[in-house]
């Protein structure tokens, strides 16, 4: 979407179905946290339900959420929306999220930081927080179907926004592989470029083309192209046969998220390239791609690189670049899905799998980025990066892009307010 327009909230059911298209999915079990600046609508943060039995094990929980928040310098408000199923049949279920609404409340006010409003959320049935008027808030509560039909989210599904299966279910898992067996003619494809290439991993050459096919791939995607194993066997297979060598893997999402320069100049930087008069690039012709365009400065001989090169380590902890190519990423995800099939297990799903997770972490997907880890640590028990991953999901860590409205991934361009 380019549409830079802005999208009216005019009752709790708009904010309601904002959230999902947000996420990406219908939230369970969770506590979602938006932030406002003004009217308009800022970050937004979900968390799983804690279980919490005390005052004080809910003040901590209600302290973590505020420092989360407050990475967004410019908010002086938030909404919070609770998603359970516990308590809808008895009544009792704004009972039950009172507790955990007033800690939040009494942490979010240290920081000038108001709650402007609260709404619980169930499968059938939702409601405000505090209202006790049965005239407006019937018990046990309105409709559901009023938050999937409200204004604003028939408005971003004809955007084109879509909400998919939570990561928690069956039916979350094709958003993360292909269904299906694996395509003879990529196995073939993969295992013949494998000979041709695998040998040739510390050549900057093999690294120039390896970089030029997957650019020339993302673009096509981004303007609308979609792989297909039947008629994309070869590409395919050559692009599973470079997620195997993880210096290739980290340069292709650097490259993705902060641009050709910053992929060489890391390489480098690690020591990767080994001279070899021998070397010779890979020829993309191979693959059927005319005129592809490789990379055009040698990094070997000291190069100086721009102001607009960052580390791997920057990249990849989602410090730099100041915002990172969303398009592009959104394409990535989009192949790495495809290069896979659900259930399938080696060092090729596992790596598609881990920087599925990763482009969602810094999506400010937490849900969606450990279910794919998750799989790639079955895919491939002990997979590294996913390990590095997963302990970066497991200290709670938001990325950085995803902590400020200005560079925050969105589904949609359009403001909310």
């Amino acid at each position: 979407m380019t549409s830079n327009r802005t999208l009216s909230i005019h009752q709790p059911e708009d904010i309601l179905g904002y959230i999902p298209h947000m996420l990406g999915y219908w939230p369970e079990d969770s506590l979602v946290a938006i932030t406002m600046q003004g009217k308009v609508l800022g970050a937004t943060l979900r968390v799983d339900l804690p279980k919490l039995d005390s005052s004080k094990s809910r003040s901590g929980f209600a302290d973590q959420i505020r420092n989360f928040l407050i990475a967004d310098e410019e908010a002086n408000g938030v909404v919070l929306a609770i998603y359970t199923d516990a308590g809808w049949a008895d009544g009792s279920v704004a009972r039950q999220a009172i507790p955990l609404l007033s800690a939040l409340q009494l942490s979010l006010d240290e920081v000038d930081l108001s709650v402007r409003d609260a709404w619980l959320v169930g499968t059938e049935y939702w409601r405000s927080a505090y209202c006790t008027d049965p005239g407006c808030c019937p018990l046990p509560g309105l409709p559901v179907d009023r938050i999937k039909n409200s204004r604003l989210s028939a408005e971003l599904v004809y955007r084109g926004s879509s909400i998919g299966p939570s990561p928690r279910s069956e039916h979350g898992k094709p958003q993360l592989a292909r269904a299906g067996v694996l395509d003879p003619l990529v196995l073939a494809a993969e295992s013949r470029y494998g000979k041709q290439i695998l040998g040739g991993w510390r050549s900057e050459p093999c690294l120039d083309a390896v970089l030029a096919v997957w650019h020339h791939v993302l673009k096509r995607c981004e303007a609308g192209y979609r792989l297909d194993p039947g008629t994309d066997a070869d590409i395919l297979g050559f692009l599973r046969t470079t997620l195997r060598v993880p210096s290739w893997r980290d340069a292709v999402v650097v490259m993705a998220a902060a641009g050709m320069e910053s992929a060489k100049s890391g390489a480098a930087a690690f020591g990767l390239f080994v001279e070899d008069a021998s070397d010779t690039p890979f020829n993309p012709q191979e693959l059927g791609i005319q005129g592809i365009a490789f990379p055009a400065a040698k990094v070997q001989g000291g190069v100086k690189p721009s102001e607009d090169v960052f580390t791997y380590g920057d990249v990849l902890l989602g410090m730099q670049p100041e915002m990172p190519c969303w398009s592009t990423l959104d394409a990535l995800q989009q192949v790495l899905a495809v290069l896979c099939i659900d259930g399938e297990s080696g060092v090729v799903p596992a790596a598609a799998l881990t920087l599925q997770g990763w482009i969602s972490w810094c999506k400010g997907r937490g849900s969606v980025a450990h279910a794919c880890l998750t799989r790639a640590e079955a895919a491939q028990p002990g997979y590294r990066l996913a390990e590095l991953l997963m302990d970066l999901l497991g200290q709670g860590t938001i990325c950085a892009w995803a902590r400020s409205s200005d560079t925050a991934w969105r589904g949609f361009k359009d403001t909310v307010a």
